[in-house]
Parts: C-alpha cells; structure tokens; sequence
C-alpha cells in the first residue's frame, strides 16, 4: 500500500504498514527482541554500512516500530518517517539532525511549553541559538528575524494550547525564501483533518501520545519527511546530509538514499547515539489506536463545537478559543487549511479569580484533571500552573497562555453528558 493515493484515509488506517504474506500473522507482530540474528559477517557488515536493507539492533530500528511508521508516513502523504519514544524527541531529533553549536532557529511562540523549553533552554545549552517570533507576524517581520545562520523554522499547525492556527503558506514562503526547511508539529489536527504538506511544510512532527493513540496509553513520537526539501541545494549549510558523515563510514546521506536522506541520518546518526527509541510494544500499541483515527477524530471535533458553542453562549465563561467558532479570530485560516475540523481541543476561562478556576475544575465530575490532551475521555488542565508553569509572565503572554486559561479537551463520550458537566460545575460559582 505504500503512498497508494487511491485509497483513503480509513482504508490507510487499518491497512497501511504492516503487509502480510501467505501464512504470515494478519495482525502486526511484536518483534520483542533487542537483536536479529545473521548467518555470515559479511552480511551483517553490509548491514552496519547502511548498503542492505535489514534488522540488527533495536535501539536504531525495529520492524514494528517501522511498519508503525511506514502508516504515518503514507497518511501524512510523506517519503520516509521513524517513530521516536516521545514527542519531545521527535522535535529535538527533527531540529538536531540539521542544526548544531553556532546555528540558530526560528520559533513560533505559541508552541507547546515543553518545545519552548526545549528550544530556548536545553538546545540553548548546546551552543543553538533561536529567536521567538508571534505566529500572526507580518511577512516583513518573519523575514527580518532570518540569520546567516538560520537552519529552519519550527511551527504547529495548531498551537497547544492557545489553539494558534498557522498559516503555513506564509511561514513556508519565508522559509524557502530563505533555503532552510520548515518543521512543523501536526499532533492536534492529525492528518485526518490537515496535511501540512500540501501547503509548502517540508517535515512534519507528531506526539502520538495525543489522538493517534487515543487512549493515554502510551507516549510517543514521529518525524515524517516530505521528501520535497533539496538538501543539496545548500551543501555548506546542510553539511550533515550533503557531505560525508565520518562517524558512519563515510556515507553521504543525499547521494546514498535520496528523498530518505533525511530520515535515514536521524536514524542512522541520532538515534544511534541518543537512543529514544520506542518500545516495540508501544509501537504495537500505537497501532491499534491509528486504526480508529478516522473514527475518532471526528467525533472529537463534533463534540468540541457543540461544547465550544455551549461555553461561548454561558453567561459565566469570560471567553473561548476554539477556531470552529465563526467568532474565533483564526477561524478563516482554520477553514482554509483545516476545512473538515480542526482538535478537540478547547481553551476559555470562567468570569473569576484563580480561585474560582480552581473550584469550577475540581467541582468537574465527568472531565478529570490530568496532564493530558486528545484521548478518548474528556480532560482538563490548568497550563499557566502545569504544562507552562516554567514561564514567566512575559513568555506565558507570548505563548498566547492566560493565567485564568482552562484547557479542555473533549473526549468522545456522549456530547450531553459533557455539557451537563460543564454545566453543573459552572453552577458552583
């Protein structure tokens, strides 16, 4: 099935990956093995200089955790992906692997506060540096924010929590204006409701922790690669992927592999020295949950709007995001690149002080507070106290994060039993 545009995307998230021959297990097997056995070391040393196709150590690949893969990368419509063991490493992974002491990144600043983090403490150690910039900038602005040592630009296509939509073509104009590559993270819309790369993204990030599980059951990530971005356009800039990695025997990523330069170096390259490799187990898992996507999804959505429209019409509820609303501000953008629905995902605040907050959420009976988003049960946070409370109030105000802010995130239960919930809460203000 691999990259069959003819089938669509329920058929690719029960059939794509995992393609049995006769006689072999319908279901994706567990490979639960660290290695692979060989029958000569001339094989296995073709293995190791990446000239065969093949199996040898886990903690660089593992068939499960590729056929997993492989289903992502064709509903993302990519060329190459790899599973990584959490969404935090697939975003370091998916910078690191072009970027190194002395470069720098442009970053969104309504990302998720771990990637903020990310990128503007830990990478910072590193010797890379990153300039923060208001996802609604002018183009003149984002293109005054580019250096000579600018390697690529990080987004998401809607931002967590403040439900940011981007807009991916000005964002990837500049980019390409530039020579660097735009990376965005793609978790909340999944590729049932946006294909970034459709709009000029060159690779796409994912915490399948989120909707691609479902069912908070394992953390994960994923990096896919479009393919599109020329690489070898920029030898000096890229020299990772254009010249000879010593470290692996000299290969040359772009001659060798093409289209899965890329991913085959972060494999190869990082993944080797780092380690965060999934568990074959979780892969396995991951996998039962990219079956209902296309279900899921949806319905998330549905629910979301009757929830978000409740919330907006309540005479308690101070404000509310959500970019179904035809009030919302990126509602147009969210129609132009999201038109079948954007998350599940609400943020609003109730008409209070912190302490009302505190009580409307703990009064929540149905919605439980947890530090999570987009599984199948309806949750609730409070960022500005867990997810962002590394931030100051300068950079909680640039991550579009209220201090009253409530994130919801609405499951897929019965859309009435949510809203009575809420509804009861409410009353206790």
């Amino acid at each position: 099935m691999e990259n069959n545009k003819d089938y669509g995307k329920g058929t690719v998230c029960v059939q794509a990956g995992w393609q049995p021959k006769n006689g072999e297990p319908r279901i994706l097997p567990i490979y639960q093995s660290t290695t692979f056995k060989y029958e000569s070391t001339e094989q296995m040393g073709r293995l190791f200089d990446l000239e065969e196709d093949g199996y040898f150590y886990t903690r660089l690949q593992n068939p499960t955790n590729d056929y997993v893969a492989q289903k992502i990368c064709e509903l993302e419509g990519g060329a190459a992906a790899m599973l990584t063991s959490s969404g935090q490493a697939a975003n370091y992974y998916a910078v690191f692997n072009i970027c190194g002491a002395g470069d720098h990144v442009i970053m969104s600043s309504s990302v998720y506060g771990g990637t903020f983090n990310l990128l503007t403490v830990t990478m910072q150690r590193m010797g890379i540096t990153c300039t923060v910039i208001d996802p609604d900038c002018s183009e003149e602005e984002l293109n005054a924010v580019f250096q000579e040592n600018t390697k690529c630009v990080l987004a998401e296509s809607i931002a967590n929590p403040a439900l940011v939509v981007l807009d991916f073509e000005k964002f990837a104009k500049a980019a390409h204006a530039h020579g660097v590559p735009l990376i965005v993270d793609n978790t909340f819309p999944t590729p049932i409701n946006c294909k970034p790369f459709q709009f000029g993204v060159d690779i796409v990030t994912h915490s399948t922790t989120k909707y691609m599980d479902g069912h908070a059951m394992t953390v994960g990530g994923a990096i896919v690669d479009s393919g599109n971005f020329d690489w070898t356009k920029y030898p000096d800039k890229f020299p990772g992927l254009c010249y000879p990695d010593e470290s692996y025997h000299g290969v040359n990523y772009t001659e060798r592999f093409g289209k899965k330069a890329y991913i085959t170096k972060a494999t190869a390259q990082l993944m080797r020295d780092l380690g965060s490799i999934p568990s074959p187990m979780n892969a396995f898992l991951l996998n039962i949950g990219l079956e209902t996507l296309h279900l899921r999804v949806p319905r998330h959505c549905e629910n979301a709007q009757k929830v978000a429209e409740f919330l907006e019409a309540h005479d308690k509820v101070k404000w509310v995001n959500y970019p179904g609303l035809k009030s919302n501000k990126y509602y147009d953008l969210a129609q132009k690149y999201m038109p079948n629905g954007t998350c599940g995902v609400i943020s609003f605040a109730v008409d209070g002080t912190k302490e009302d907050t505190v009580r409307f959420m703990d009064a929540l009976k149905l919605a439980a507070i947890v530090t999570h988003v987009a599984d199948a049960r309806t949750c609730v946070l409070h960022p500005a106290s867990h997810t962002h409370r590394q931030m100051n109030e300068q950079q909680l105000k640039e991550a579009g994060v209220d201090p009253g802010m409530i994130r919801l995130s609405v499951g897929i239960e019965d859309v009435t039993d949510i809203i009575a919930d809420l509804e009861q809460a409410l009353k206790t203000l």
